[in-house]
């Protein structure tokens, strides 16, 4: 590929993007996409935007840019919590580590590769992509160290901002987890592999045993049922009821005068929402619906939160299989279905999982190659004689090779993020957030493995088989494809990165279910529950593959830091508007996308070294060589330094820092137990919240037990 079809590929997502961006300014104006574009506030506060007409309306505007660099990282955290303040610390750190990446790669590595070979250089425009990669220096040339330094620059730098920024997160999580105020999940233990007994239930097994070794701190439990057939009638006939509430009169009225199956007009009724009033018109009591069955799985409450804690860490059996334990996810994060799965069988479905995720990557081989096949015109000319006269033309040569590839990928790469999030499902998380982290993962191995990895070797090591005899071979491979695919690379950036943030702000998918909603099927109001939540799992994954990409083809073809550069700051911009306007916060992990990028950062860094210890290798450069194995080692140091410093406070918490920050919160509120709606509530507990629903007997609770509680420390 060459200058002017990277041009015109950046013309294309340019041209897009600013249009994309300009169509998104316009629609966030009209009342009836209100749903759209303003979900988090339409959720949480129920504004409404003027409904009157107005020129202004229909005018492009850059005031969501204003609103989006204004908002602090504070006022992210108590919009949209730790989770949304990791997306946007990520994205500050690549803008940070490749600030410093394209000053000097830009400025050092850049002449060093144009110049590197005694060749006579063309018009900037007709030159080939390669002229500017460390594929231009000639064998054993003396400005390797340039390259050699630059890396070690790069990689130092990259270490220094972990490890602030890990340190930083860290505090911000702990702060945010312990000022927090109380939420049912702190005080709650998930309690699975119940051992089954044939002399008590199982809510007989998990109580005796709590008894007995948590007995001062031990609270109450509830066991989880298989709920009946009546009890899932019973939710739908509540979401139907809550559809109905939500129309206006005048819809109520033109429904009312639809006809029925019997020829007789339908009449609606609101009923009270007194549930007396719903007790007294069914001849039996609801609690009565429980369940058919018992699982052997329990949420067991604890008076303090730290007994929840040291419940939740300590192993309770000799055999590890039997009472797991874990701290309770948040009510509204917790994912139902997958509680009842028996605790034997998730290592089964793990393996199953992983041997379906590699058999899903060996069948995506195909629409990659093709992709390849795209990138080399001689190749595909070869293939097909009739297109030859097509490639002559020089518009469509450059339209195939500089934008078609990339496109064609990302079409085909929209499956990956619903497949891997259904194999996240069977895999059997607990929760909606540990499903999504799952999921992430998945999604970043498979982007890295076909977008890179199979891009790269599809055309050396794959054309190449007979040549395959050690592992040096493979690494020298490698290291000699990586400057020849990053033309790809870069239309890459430019395709999936400039135009899938303009889509992210348009959002239309959203747009298309509103407008089919209002306009064919006549709802006008937005249903409280139909706003989406972040897409952590495919945006932190896209992140974190740009930024894979960034410190591989840093010192390789540095042409691609600006790039990646522009992207990560419109990046910053879209992802704090889609924070502040569109996605709601039903639940979070507490910051634990962060392991994920961390990990990450350092995988790239190291084959990002290793890749130039190979090409170093190549091009038979001694000094460069020997100073960039130290490098690969004392990056794997700093890994190890930062998983034993401060990974641990990611998966467990501090009884110090507990007991520092919340001298009042240690004690539970009964009557925050349980607001899990999918439970059948234990009688005890449900009498606790009536009585403590009253103000009277709420203040007594407050002046007879908590008050002395906190006076005595």
């Amino acid at each position: 590929m060459d200058v002017s079809a990277l041009l015109t590929s950046a013309g294309i997502n340019i041209s897009v993007t600013s249009l994309l961006l300009s169509v998104y300014s316009i629609l966030r104006k009209q009342p009836s996409n209100l749903s759209v574009y303003f979900g988090k506030r339409l959720a949480s506060v129920g504004n409404r935007l003027d409904d009157s007409f107005s020129l202004e309306r229909f005018a492009s505007s850059s005031s969501w840019i204003v609103k989006a660099w204004e908002t602090s990282e504070d006022e992210i955290l108590a919009i949209g919590g730790m989770d949304a303040v990791i997306i946007i610390r990520i994205i500050v750190f690549s803008i940070r580590i490749f600030s410093i990446a394209a000053i000097i790669c830009i400025l050092l590595v850049l002449p060093v590769n144009y110049y590197g070979n005694d060749i006579i250089h063309m018009e900037i425009s007709s030159e080939s992509l390669e002229v500017f990669t460390i594929a231009n220096v000639e064998e054993g040339s003396k400005w390797f160290w340039v390259h050699c330094l630059a890396l070690h620059v790069i990689s130092w730098s990259a270490c220094v901002l972990l490890y602030f920024e890990y340190k930083s997160i860290t505090r911000t999580r702990l702060a945010h987890i312990t000022g927090s105020p109380p939420d049912p999940s702190h005080f709650t233990v998930l309690v699975r592999a119940v051992p089954w007994s044939s002399e008590h239930s199982y809510s007989d097994s998990v109580k005796q045993f709590f008894m007995n070794y948590y007995s001062s701190s031990y609270l109450s439990h509830q066991i989880v049922y298989r709920a009946s057939t009546v009890r899932k009638l019973m939710n739908d006939a509540e979401n139907m009821c809550q559809l109905v509430k939500n129309f206006s009169t005048e819809e109520k009225s033109k429904l009312s005068l639809l006809p029925c199956l019997c020829g007789k007009p339908n009449s609606f009724e609101v009923l009270s929402d007194e549930s007396d009033s719903v007790r007294e018109n069914i001849g039996f009591d609801i609690s009565d619906l429980a369940s058919e069955k018992e699982y052997a799985v329990a949420f067991v409450y604890f008076k303090t939160r730290y007994a929840a804690i040291v419940a939740a860490e300590v192993l309770h059996s000799e055999n590890p299989m039997l009472w797991v334990t874990e701290l309770a996810p948040e009510p509204n994060d917790v994912l139902w279905s997958n509680l009842c799965i028996p605790y034997r069988q998730l290592w089964f479905r793990k393996i199953a999982i992983l041997l379906a995720a590699i058999a899903f990557m060996i069948v995506f081989l195909a629409p990659v190659a093709f992709v390849q096949g795209l990138t080399r015109l001689h190749q595909l000319s070869h293939a097909f004689p009739f297109l030859k006269g097509m490639f002559k033309q020089k518009y469509i040569k450059q339209l195939v090779t500089g934008y078609l590839p990339s496109v064609i990928l990302i079409l085909f790469q929209y499956a990956v993020p619903p497949t891997m999030m259904l194999f996240s499902t069977v895999e059997g998380s607990v929760s909606h957030s540990g499903r999504k982290r799952s999921a992430c993962i998945k999604v970043l191995s498979f982007t890295i493995w076909n977008v890179f990895f199979v891009n790269v070797l599809s055309g050396s090591i794959m054309g190449q088989l007979n040549a395959i005899s050690s592992v040096k071979i493979i690494l020298n491979q490698l290291a000699a494809a990586v400057p020849i695919q990053a033309s790809f690379f870069m239309t890459y950036v430019l395709t999936s990165g400039w135009a899938s943030l303009a889509v992210e702000m348009v959002q239309p998918l959203g747009l298309v279910y509103n407008t089919m909603k209002k306009c064919v099927c006549r709802i006008k109001e937005d249903q409280p529950n139909g706003f989406l939540s972040f897409p952590y799992h495919t945006e932190v994954s896209k992140l974190l593959m740009f930024g894979f990409l960034g410190f591989i083809c840093s010192v390789m073809a540095p042409l691609i830091l600006p790039l990646l550069l522009i992207y990560f700051v419109l990046a910053y911009l879209v992802y704090k508007n889609q924070i502040i306007n569109v996605y709601t916060t039903d639940y979070e992990s507490g910051g634990k996308f962060w392991p994920i990028a961390h990990n990450s950062t350092i995988v790239s860094l190291v084959l990002t070294q290793i890749i130039a210890l190979g090409v170093f290798g190549i091009k038979r450069s001694t000094v460069a060589f020997g100073f960039t194995i130290p490098l690969i080692f004392g990056t794997l140091l700093f890994n190890e330094y930062c998983r034993q410093r401060f990974f641990p406070t990611f998966t467990k918490m501090s009884a110090q820092v507990l007991w520092k920050f919340l001298p009042l919160y240690l004690y539970a509120f009964p009557c925050l137990f349980p607001i899990y709606d999918e439970l059948v509530f234990d009688r005890f507990l449900q009498r606790w919240i009536d009585k403590m629903s009253r103000v009277g007997e709420w203040k007594r609770y407050i002046n007879s037990c908590v008050l002395p509680i906190a006076s005595s420390g």
